[in-house]
């Protein structure tokens, strides 16, 4: 494996939030032209934004679920931001929303080629099966992650709650490579 430092990019930042209180979609419908309900199809609404580029599911129950932020701070910002927006629309909500990561995933190159046949025989919980898909799945412990391993050498993070639980998968598995 060449030593070089590995790239990641964070590609998609899930949380999800509740303001503890029911709310009206079709109240937000007539205020907000832009969002999309379709109660007939699913029961939430979505709520997207442009800055930071996110789309957030509002349901019923007060429960949010934001998708699309490139960092956890760009998450909460957004999630703030959608209650900040309803509240400025006249939709009453009473309490902050308490907002949690749910899963970060992210892309990385190790910058170099991996063997996998020997990947999987070096590295626990993995799971190499070529004929079913073309990555080397690993079950990381610590931190709790699922990395899918390519042969260019990229690699697909997922399962994270904090971003420097990326950054430490990543490096942990470098160095078991």
């Amino acid at each position: 494996m060449p030593q070089t430092k590995p790239i990641v990019s964070i590609e998609n930042v899930v949380a999800s939030a509740s303001v503890d209180q029911r709310i009206d979609l079709n109240v937000i419908t007539q205020t907000f032209p832009d969002v999309e309900y379709h109660p007939d199809q699913f029961p939430g609404l979505v709520f997207r934004l442009k800055s930071p580029k996110t789309a957030t599911l509002i349901f019923s129950s007060g429960k949010m679920v934001c998708t699309g932020a490139k960092s956890e701070e760009q998450a909460i910002k957004a999630v703030r931001s959608v209650v900040q927006k309803l509240r400025k629309g006249g939709i009453k909500i009473k309490k902050d929303a308490v907002i949690v990561i749910q899963n970060i995933v992210a892309s990385a190159s190790l910058g170099g080629k991996i063997h996998l046949e020997q990947a999987a025989r070096t590295l626990p919980r993995s799971m190499y099966e070529p004929e079913q898909f073309p990555g080397l799945i690993h079950r990381m412990l610590d931190p709790k992650t699922v990395i899918l391993l390519f042969a260019s050498g990229k690699l697909v993070c997922t399962g994270a709650k904090k971003e420097a639980e990326v950054y430490r998968a990543v490096h942990n598995l470098h160095t078991l490579l």
